[in-house]
């Protein structure tokens, strides 16, 4: 079945909408409410439905991302200037920000010192058009990390937006690359929506196998079958 393609302005469907009746319809990128009940196309792309969660969102047909509020992201810190830090999210995007003190616990003693270059697992907080993107390092309404904060050691690996999309949502997104590699070796990983993959097995040569897997299966679009392939190969050369 092919996919829907809208373009700015165009409105979505109403078989379009998730088939539940539970929860709040969350509208994701790409996609806006028009009182009373009109959802127009704010850029192009595809449309992408994810049921369990009540959620709607366009996939960019151009491949880049633009970020959402409550997207995670893996931003790297490019300077800091007084109270924040100024964060590249992809290279075609300007500058996040990044509170100094916007991370579990921190306070002006505690906080981390970050340097330029330094990799950050964060949230979008805050993403108005023509206003800068805000990022959070931790979930400012729990007051927890919830696994975000400074990433250190590893290896980040680039991968599109809509892949790295399908990472984050596990076994239902077609992609068991991770779960194979995680039935056998132990490593830790961050998927940032922005299309970066964040891994570290304490390992150099495992933690680039497994970069080199998704980003192949990305480029290639392997199916699971070819993925199980991939991955079995990978898994001897690694042991």
């Amino acid at each position: 079945m092919s996919a829907t393609i809208l373009l700015p302005g165009e409105e979505l469907p109403s078989d379009s909408l998730p088939k539940t009746k539970k929860g709040t319809l969350t509208l994701g990128p790409g996609l806006r409410h028009i009182p009373p009940t009109s959802i127009t196309a704010t850029t192009s792309g595809s449309i992408s439905v994810d049921n369990k969660k009540s959620a709607v969102w366009l996939e960019n047909t151009n491949g880049r991302y633009q970020p959402s509020t409550g997207d995670l992201v893996i931003a790297q810190v490019h300077h800091g200037s007084t109270d924040t830090y100024h964060c590249a999210l992809t290279p075609q995007t300007p500058f996040a920000l990044l509170g100094q003190l916007a991370f579990e616990g921190a306070s002006k003693k505690s906080r981390p010192h970050l340097l330029s270059g330094d990799l950050v697992y964060a949230r979008v907080s805050r993403a108005v058009k023509g206003e800068d993107v805000e990022l959070e390092g931790f979930n400012s309404a729990t007051g927890k990390s919830e696994g975000m904060g400074q990433l250190k050691g590893g290896m980040v690996f680039e991968v599109s937006p809509a892949f790295a999309r399908r990472l984050m949502m596990g076994s239902k997104g077609g992609v068991k690359i991770l779960e194979g590699v995680g039935e056998k070796i132990r490593f830790e990983v961050a998927v940032g929506r922005n299309g970066r993959v964040w891994v570290d097995s304490g390992n150099v040569r495992t933690t680039a196998a497994i970069g080199r897997l998704l980003t192949s299966s990305d480029e290639n679009a392997w199916d699971v079958e070819e993925q199980e392939k991939a991955l079995k190969k990978a898994l001897k050369d690694m042991s």
